[in-house]
């Protein structure tokens, strides 16, 4: 299990919405229901892990952010499959390494935000785990 530690090399194995294989970048939700739906349009209740954990953390108000809206995206930012340029997006901002965290509107849930973490950005340091805990989901919204 890794959840005792944050780390972008997950996403980096294969790449998602916002990063090409290879960039590391933390993917959080600004809140446990999203968490959840973000979950749910990836996995199916057989491809869950049964160690599934929800992960919270604490990133400080005066880190280095980095606010993206709707207006500021490609016309295509929430296709399905995602576009590479979203990739684009998520990696100009790991490269240029300017701020620690970047937020994203949800593809998933309107008016709802994700927050990109750069862990390779000097303030990452600030970011903390406060809990990890288990995390059942209720079966149902996998049917």
């Amino acid at each position: 299990m890794h959840a005792n530690i944050l780390s972008g090399k997950g996403s980096a194995l294969k790449g998602a919405r916002w990063n090409s294989a290879g960039v590391e970048m933390i993917y959080t939700a600004g809140n446990r229901s999203l968490a959840m739906a973000e979950v749910a349009v990836h996995f199916t209740l057989a491809t869950l892990p049964s160690d599934y954990v929800m992960m919270s953390i604490f990133i400080p108000d005066n880190i280095s952010l980095l606010k993206l809206n709707i207006n500021d995206l490609p016309a295509d930012w929430n296709s399905f499959p995602f576009p590479s340029s979203t990739q684009i997006i998520g990696d100009e901002f790991i490269i240029n390494n300017k701020y620690c965290v970047l937020q994203i509107p949800s593809v998933v849930t309107k008016d709802d935000n994700n927050f990109l973490i750069n862990p390779g950005h000097p303030e990452f340091t600030r970011i903390k785990i406060m809990e990890v805990e288990a995390f059942p989901f209720d079966k149902r919204i996998f049917k």
